[in-house]
């Protein structure tokens, strides 16, 4: 077995001491099929999940440690634009949150900045999601839609649990002009292969250096073990993106990524990729405080950092230079037209 310390090995499947429920939900199917699967978890009703996920005298990095599952339903504001440049060439672009919260522990990752609570809530109205959906493409007068998951969590880690992608991918088989990304960082993928491949579905996974995953990237599946998963993905006909995004800086970062490129296109099917994309480090300054507070001794937020309208950046002479180098080296394997940098102010 390859030997990696505590911190970095995979999050395996998990195991729940409390389950919040909202008590409009708790007769739920979905709310039901969950709980069997935690027989011996605390069961907490509460009104609305904010009761637990909102106070401000939580510590998120404590609990990080034991998180608990709140089960709720999300009323609003459960399909949303997309910020100007974020996609995949489409004009309808949208995202989505079936989930708050990530199993994963990534230094860099904006939710621990965003949210008081580690707490994982997991929305049951899965169906509301769909009907929002539905309501957009009918707008759409057949122009494709572009619906982004893995914003506020990952797309797959939970899926164990959540049933998210066995629920949701019949929805777009049933809709060849909506199309769905997928971001994830797992490996979770029995589920993907047992249903037939879909075209207008794009499995992304999201990969840093292998030096910077073993400080960075704590409980997240090895980039071997996620390179294995992608193949094995490929193989059964799904499509693929590779997501580098942020790209992080540090001494030496260029034969880093050279070497994380050359590990990944020498194995995959680059004329079977679906997309590929890249940005920059970037945080709102208020995020970014907060996650400084909970790690003062990071060394990925002593570095040189510059302020702009409100976000935090690497300074534009740094982004220009990462980004120049990375799209040089991504395009000795694929061509520029499957490559997407993503521009966001944000």
């Amino acid at each position: 077995m390859h030997w990696l310390p505590a911190r970095c090995r995979q999050y395996t499947n998990p195991v729940f001491n409390i389950i919040y429920i909202e008590r409009q939900v708790a007769d739920h199917a979905r709310t039901r099929e969950i709980c069997a699967r935690f027989p011996n978890a605390t069961r907490v009703e509460c009104d609305r999940y904010g009761e637990v996920f909102n106070p401000k005298s939580q510590n998120f990095r404590l609990q990080k440690r034991s998180p608990s599952l709140i089960l709720a339903e999300k009323h609003k504001g459960r399909v949303l634009q997309a910020p100007d440049g974020y996609g995949l060439g489409g004009n309808r672009n949208y995202y989505f949150s079936h989930m708050l919260n990530c199993l994963y522990d990534c230094r860099y990752c904006f939710l621990q900045g965003m949210y008081r609570s580690a707490h994982y809530v997991l929305f049951v109205n899965y169906e509301d999601f769909e009907n929002d959906m539905g309501t957009l493409l009918a707008q759409a007068d057949n122009e494709p839609c572009w619906f982004f998951s893995g914003y506020d969590c990952d797309s797959l880690a939970m899926e164990p649990v959540s049933a998210f992608v066995q629920h949701f991918m019949p929805f777009f088989s049933r809709h060849p002009q909506a199309h769905i990304e997928l971001r994830t960082k797992s490996t979770q993928i029995r589920g993907l292969l047992k249903m037939t491949p879909i075209p207008n579905a794009v499995i992304a996974f999201s990969f840093t250096p292998e030096e910077m995953y073993r400080t960075l990237e704590h409980k997240v599946p090895t980039l071997e073990r996620r390179l294995q998963a992608m193949l094995q993905l490929q193989q059964a006909g799904w499509q693929l993106g590779l997501r580098f995004d942020p790209l992080i800086y540090q001494h030496g970062y260029q034969a880093q990524y050279r070497r994380l490129f050359q590990q990944l296109f020498s194995q995959l099917d680059n004329e079977q990729l679906h997309s590929v994309s890249l940005g920059t480090f970037r945080l709102p300054r208020s995020y970014f405080r907060n996650i400084v507070q909970l790690y003062p001794d990071e060394p990925l937020f002593a570095g040189a950092f510059s302020t702009d309208n409100g976000m935090i950046s690497y300074p534009q002479a740094v982004e220009q230079e990462m980004t120049a180098f990375c799209t040089r080296e991504l395009l000795q394997h694929i061509p520029e037209s499957l490559l997407f940098p993503c521009t966001l102010a944000a």
